[in-house]
């Protein structure tokens, strides 16, 4: 246990006001939204920008503006055991098994919900459902952070799988392949094979392994979010779209 413990790298990955403050949020909607249900009512806006995000660029939410994300790397990171992720959890069949538990069980109690339709608390018992969604979110995803690693809940967050099958429609319609910005290799002769991009990346993928004929990370679960960038070693690493490629 203490060797996989080592192999991942506590860096920072808080690069902009938004990661440092986004996880108020959670705490607003998650605990705050137990007295004022109406607030959980704001993931609505969350859902939207997600899905519009990675239309155009993947999974940049989850690096970059992800409520959730900003709590457990800013909060949890440090006090995290930092250890390997379950294979299991990265599995497509749980993956796609937990989207539709998941999912099953929101829109049931939004049909429930639905039956006060235009009375005075209509609003308030969508609301909660979304509120103590975020609760459980804060309190599942908060334990996996601590026991395992800051991003675990992430690996199969039905807002994530969400934002895949945006992405997906977002390269068949050959949007996304002209905005997206990926983490790009300068030059694959200057690359040391440290890994180290690979031990401070939060999802604990290998990007100095998987580069492309054209030098960029295609891996649809990267989240963007340049910690690997920071951190490398050689200074090779950096987001950029197709066209801004340049080969060496």
């Amino acid at each position: 246990m203490g060797s996989a413990k080592s192999n991942f790298i506590k860096a920072s990955r808080i690069f902009s006001p938004i990661r440092e403050y986004a996880w108020l949020f959670t705490v607003l909607i998650a605990i705050g939204g137990q007295l004022v249900p109406k607030l959980g009512l704001l993931v609505l806006f969350v859902m939207t920008g997600l899905m519009v995000t990675a239309f155009f660029n993947g999974r940049y939410w989850c690096g970059n503006i992800c409520p959730h994300g900003s709590l457990f790397d800013k909060l949890l990171l440090p006090i995290s055991r930092n250890t390997k992720i379950p294979s299991f959890l990265k599995s497509k069949v749980f993956i796609i098994a937990f989207f539709i538990f998941f999912m099953f069980n929101l829109v049931r109690r939004i049909l429930n919900a639905a039956s006060a339709w235009g009375s005075f608390d209509f609003l308030d018992k969508v609301g909660y459902i979304f509120s103590n969604t975020y609760l459980v979110v804060l309190i599942v995803g908060g334990i996996l952070a601590i026991i395992v690693t800051p991003r675990t809940w992430c690996q199969f967050c039905p807002m994530g799988t969400f934002q895949k099958i945006s992405y997906k429609l977002g390269v068949i319609t050959g949007v996304a392949r002209k905005i997206e910005k990926k983490i790009t290799i300068d030059d694959k002769e200057k690359c040391y094979k440290c890994g180290k991009c690979s031990k401070v990346c939060p999802f604990q993928l290998n990007p100095y392994m998987e580069f492309s004929d054209n030098n960029q990370f295609d891996n649809i679960d990267c989240i963007k979010c340049a910690t690997c960038v920071k951190n490398c070693p050689a200074g090779i690493l950096s987001l950029k779209n197709e066209k801004e490629v340049v080969f060496k």
